[in-house]
């Protein structure tokens, strides 16, 4: 609706949406180049256009879609509003994207870590440029936004089996990449475990697979979150290296002749000593209840 009371032609609308859309980056100066000098649009048409991203305009209400649209903002903020998100929610009229698919609202999830930095006074967003160039400096953006959706009413449509098209959908898709961005500024990399394995069961030379299995299921049926390599005759050093690299508190390490004496060796992975073997040696018939003792488990 904004772009046909500014009198943009509607085979431009897409094209000109998607410079818009850049606005989160962008000065309007550049957006409006980009409309102007690569997407031949009037520059009388280009400056509507911003007159209506940067304020609002009461002629909205003259044309049939853009009041459409606003009536529906006014019942959106209206639920937002009773289930008290509305002070995380913001109308963003630089907003556009997807219109050959999109058929009402549009949103993005923006955190603070992923918006654009701003001045001191909070207020101003700082963009910059890279040094000898006019090229815009990535880091002054910031990720970006994490999560974007909208409705889309006609798109399940397409893929139904009797073809009736308007089916009511809203999505989103989470950007896991961004998301992840964030959270590695949050805490050091090397802090991060990639798993919730508590105790590794290794053996020494034979292998021992069974009883490597047998030994896991005993912890699991005790609530203890335990793995092992599944492999018939693994190398003691690449177990090791699994603990290491997965940050496994503790080692169950089993022999023959442990086996065989009744015991197994429990090797705290955090410790100094990082050689290979080692551990104290405790009876099998103990060893659920020392490792609880060790994980602080009831």
């Amino acid at each position: 609706g904004i772009f046909q009371i500014c009198g943009v032609p509607d085979s431009s609308i897409r094209p000109i949406s998607s410079a818009v859309d850049k606005l989160d980056k962008l000065p309007w100066e550049d957006v409006k180049k980009e409309m102007t000098e690569e997407k031949g649009l009037d520059p009388s048409i280009a400056d509507r256009i911003g007159e209506y991203v940067k304020l609002k305009d009461q002629s909205l209400l003259s044309n049939n879609n853009a009041k459409a649209g606003l009536n529906d903002m006014v019942l959106l903020f209206k639920y937002l509003e009773i289930f008290g998100v509305l002070d995380k929610i913001s109308f963003d009229l630089s907003l556009a994207r997807g219109l050959d698919y999109y058929t009402g609202i549009i949103y993005e999830a923006v955190t603070e870590q992923s918006g654009p930095p701003k001045s001191k006074d909070g207020n101003q967003i700082v963009r910059k440029t890279k040094k000898d160039s006019d090229e815009l400096d990535e880091t002054t953006v910031g990720v970006g936004s994490i999560a974007a959706g909208g409705r889309y009413d006609n798109l399940v449509g397409m893929f139904a089996s009797n073809k009736k098209g308007n089916i009511p959908c809203v999505g989103v898709s989470i950007g896991v990449e961004r998301v992840f961005s964030i959270l590695l500024q949050k805490a050091a990399l090397e802090q991060i475990k990639a798993n919730e394995v508590e105790v590794y069961v290794m053996a020494v030379a034979d292998g021992l697979l069974e009883d490597r299995m047998k030994i896991c299921s005993e912890l699991w049926d005790a609530g203890i979150k335990a793995e092992f390599m599944y492999k018939n005759k693994p190398k003691l050093q690449p177990q090791f290296s699994v603990c290491d690299r997965d940050q496994i508190p503790f080692a169950v390490i089993i022999g023959r002749d442990e086996l065989n004496r009744g015991e197994v060796r429990i090797k705290d992975m955090r410790s100094k000593e990082q050689g290979e073997g080692g551990g104290a040696s405790i009876k099998r018939s103990d060893m659920v209840n020392e490792l609880k003792k060790r994980l602080g488990k009831p």
